[in-house]
């Protein structure tokens, strides 16, 4: 199967921390959110679209419309083991494996979008946390696209990439605290 790294001359990388202030905001919801038969539904009929998180992920999967790119962190807040064997399709593509701490953006999950766009698509094996994903996938994906991700107790909310939405995601990183940390750490 192939890989795909991420590459780099420096041994700092780039991290958007989230400032507590911000938290609320980004527990916001941004598009409409279905649950049940009607999320699988409109999955199964989306276009071009990404996916954060394990239990949305599978579910693209398990109705055989998979997307363009998945990030998946192997966890969810049910704490039920999602087996890696759920997510083949996209893994037979390609994997990026990043780090991704909590509450955090790093510049290597931004960068492994963004690189999977351009190799076709696959899956992103996040070490740490998947959440933020959904911000660079909004960033990343073309205009018409649409992002999906779960909303614990509620069903996958639908976000439609516009030049509405990649402001608003340019806006939330620039609220949050911008750190250079050591790679490996």
């Amino acid at each position: 199967m192939p890989r795909a790294g991420t590459r780099s001359g420096s041994s700092e990388e780039r991290v958007w921390v989230v400032p507590e202030a911000l938290r609320p905001t980004l527990a916001e919801r941004y598009g409409p959110v279905f649950s049940g038969k009607e999320a699988e539904d409109r999955i199964r009929h989306l276009g071009i679209f990404g996916s954060c998180g394990d239990r949305v992920t599978a579910l693209a999967l398990a109705v055989g419309n998979p997307p363009l790119v998945g990030i998946v962190d192997y966890t969810t807040r049910r704490h039920e083991a999602i087996p890696k064997s759920a997510f083949s399709a996209l893994r037979s593509r390609r994997v990026v494996q990043v780090k991704n701490p909590a509450g955090t953006l790093t510049e290597s999950l931004r960068r492994a979008v963004r690189e999977l766009l351009l190799a076709g698509g696959g899956l992103i094996e996040v070490d740490g946390e998947e959440d933020l994903g959904s911000l660079a996938l909004v960033e990343a994906l073309p205009l018409g696209a649409t992002v999906i991700y779960g909303i614990p107790g509620a069903g996958v909310s639908f976000v439609t990439v516009d030049a509405v939405a990649k402001e608003h995601v340019r806006a939330l990183v620039a609220q949050m605290e911008l750190r250079r940390v050591g790679r490996g750490s």
